[in-house]
């Protein structure tokens, strides 16, 4: 992300103006807080050194699926580099994959898993077969690259670290070193914690707290309950023991040559040889004292509350958010900023709190557990610009639920209108920017639908005609009318993809549509003198203007020409819009037996002339 070309800042000049020049007494509303996110990371980075390239950074455990929770940890620093980037200042978005964390779980539902895994537990990710029937080496890369795959989708530049082998190689021994010599001070900041744990307004409790807090704020559906145990409960990293023990304090945890696992307890180390002596403890409880020496056995990793901070003066790290978990009084990030500079030399980035993901309104779990959907998930109902967008959209702090559910058709509606609002001059500049964040970024645009059809009519048609492409592309064309000429289904897509399967893997089967194949005769016979007439119009007017807008015209205008107005009337009595409501469900029991379906103009026309008449006729 160093290229420093590429397209301007998506914020127009007048937003730019806005958010740099506003006074102490200024009250404007925020234009968008990328920007403002932006601005502060520049002026922090540049006041420090501003020759220097801004260092964003996102950590990812690979401990199972790594699902759209995870994603904002990723997307949030990324949105904030590519502003940056777009600015021509020179920044690098890096992504630390916690790769040499151990294996917590076994997680629920993976594919090719069973209990047989729990043998390695305690062992680094990167020691862990993969599920059985991946192409895969180990646990971690299986999972990292399921999740690469998803980001490069989405237009996510960043440079991968992997912690296996920034540890193994030796790379940080070191700060190893430094901090194993150190010890007597990072203890003595983490004491000052350890001693309010059992205590009303503890480290715990106030997670609990943030938490509430996070999922009161911008919860849209989810459930509170379950988003805050999962909020609480994140990777897993934030609750693992800070180093202390019966022997003293050692930051650093050892992998044992033995059994290969974490499941280890330091005895003592000499500052001057660096040996760390240690009990292993193996399957069955029996124990083995080893010993490695930490200038050149690379078998092990800093505990999580003194690897994090270590990693900021490393990298050099500017921007780096963290969830709920990690950001509460006595948490790793509150820590990390007291070690940090003292102990290595770095600086603690600018890291706001960013709040759970929930999915059509059930909140997250955490990655160790199977049945989670993940970005790739998502991409397979959604265009990535869209899944980009839902990032964008929401502050950090703020909740928000991705909907796998019926509402994805008033998500993509939204989506819709805020792409003709920007071609528009009622375009707000938040607008604009939000929506140059979704569809590209420094780099360029992202591949986007050539004739983007609103997503729930596509869904209609695919769910009347089961997905047939003749079927499709002839009905399609109706509803885009002479404007566009379609002579590929190519030109839906990747829109009409996600549609389909969306219909196939997320649409409940009670909610598919079942057309009619005989019309109802029972209740043809039995309709009052105003019905019959209404049906008899429709059938003889049907193909006056077979379009999508005609055919919406038609049946909207139906009751008000029964009533004594002209179709083009908007001011209309209560009992015009009533008669318009019961026609409709009279229709529907006509075509498909039901007193709802898809949106009627578009049943018509995905049926056809013949059909619809066929329907209506006794």
């Amino acid at each position: 992300m160093n290229d420093t070309t590429g397209p301007a800042d998506p914020t127009p000049p007048e937003a730019r103006r806005s958010r740099r020049g506003r006074g102490k007494g200024a009250s404007q509303p925020e234009v968008d807080w990328v920007a403002r996110m932006a601005d502060e990371v520049v002026a922090t980075a540049h006041g420090r050194d501003p020759q220097r390239t801004i260092v964003c950074a996102s950590g990812l455990s690979p401990s199972g699926p790594i699902h759209l929770g995870n994603l904002r940890e990723v997307m949030t620093p990324h949105l904030v580099a590519d502003e940056i980037a777009r600015r021509g200042i020179p920044v690098e978005h890096v992504i630390s994959w916690d790769d040499y964390d151990r294996f917590r779980k076994v997680p629920f539902g993976v594919e090719g898993v069973d209990e047989s895994w729990s043998a390695h537990i305690g062992k680094p990710l990167t020691s862990v077969p993969a599920p059985r029937g991946s192409a895969h080496p180990n646990w971690a890369e299986h999972f990292k690259a399921a999740m690469a795959e998803s980001l490069a989708r989405m237009g996510v530049e960043y440079r991968g670290i992997s912690q296996t082998e920034q540890y193994t190689s030796g790379a940080y021994r070191d700060q190893v070193l430094h901090a194993m010599r150190s010890r007597h001070e990072i203890d003595a900041v983490l004491g000052q914690y350890r001693t309010k744990s059992a205590e009303p307004g503890a480290p715990g409790a106030v997670v609990d707290a943030a938490v509430a807090e996070a999922a009161a704020e911008g919860a849209e559906g989810s459930d509170d309950t379950e988003a805050m145990q999962a909020a609480a409960e994140g990777s897993g990293a934030a609750s693992e023991e800070d180093g202390g023990g019966a022997s003293g304090y050692f930051p650093f945890k050892p992998y044992s040559k033995a059994f290969g696992t974490d499941a280890t307890r330091v005895l003592a180390y000499d500052d001057d040889t660096t040996e760390l002596t240690y009990v292993a403890v193996g399957p069955d409880g029996e124990e083995v004292t080893e010993s490695m020496h930490l200038d050149r056995d690379f078998h092990g990793k800093l505990v999580w509350k003194v690897d994090w901070p270590m990693r900021w003066a490393y990298e050099g790290v500017d921007f780096e958010p963290s969830g709920v978990d990690h950001s509460s009084p006595g948490s790793s990030f509150q820590v990390g900023g007291q070690i940090v500079g003292p102990i290595f030399g770095g600086h603690q980035p600018i890291g706001p709190m960013y709040a759970f993901v929930g999915i059509a309104g059930m909140a997250k779990m955490s990655s160790s557990r199977g049945g989670v959907p993940t970005p790739a998930d998502a991409m397979r109902i959604m265009e990535p610009a869209v899944l980009r967008w839902l990032y964008t959209r929401r502050r950090p702090n703020q909740s928000f639920s991705v909907a796998f559910d019926a509402d994805i058709q008033r998500l993509y509606d939204e989506w819709d209108a805020l792409g003709r609002k920007v071609t528009t001059p009622a375009a707000q500049p938040g607008d604009l920017a939000m929506h140059a964040r979704a569809v590209g970024t420094a780099a360029g645009e992202l591949p986007s639908t050539p004739v983007p059809v609103p997503y729930r009519a596509l869904a209609s048609v695919v769910d009347i005609t089961g997905g047939d492409p003749e079927q499709t592309l002839r009905i399609v064309q109706g509803m885009v009318g002479d404007d566009v000429e379609l002579t590929s289904l190519d030109q839906l897509r990747p829109r009409l993809d996600c549609a389909q399967t969306w219909v196939l893997t997320q649409m409940p089967q009670e909610d598919r549509t079942q057309v009619r194949t005989e019309p109802d005769t029972e209740l043809l016979a039995s309709l009052e003198p105003a019905q019959r007439e209404a049906v008899e119009l429709l059938a003889a007017r049907l193909t006056d203007d077979w379009s999508l807008g005609g055919l919406t015209t038609l049946v909207y205008g139906i009751p008000k020409i029964q009533g004594g107005f002209d179709v083009a009337e908007k001011k209309l009595p209560p009992e015009v819009k009533t008669a318009q409501r019961e026609l409709f469900a009279l229709l529907y029991r006509l075509l498909v037996g039901s007193d709802t379906g898809p949106r009627i103009p578009t049943l018509l026309l995905s049926l056809g002339p013949d059909r619809v008449r066929a329907l209506l006729t006794p």
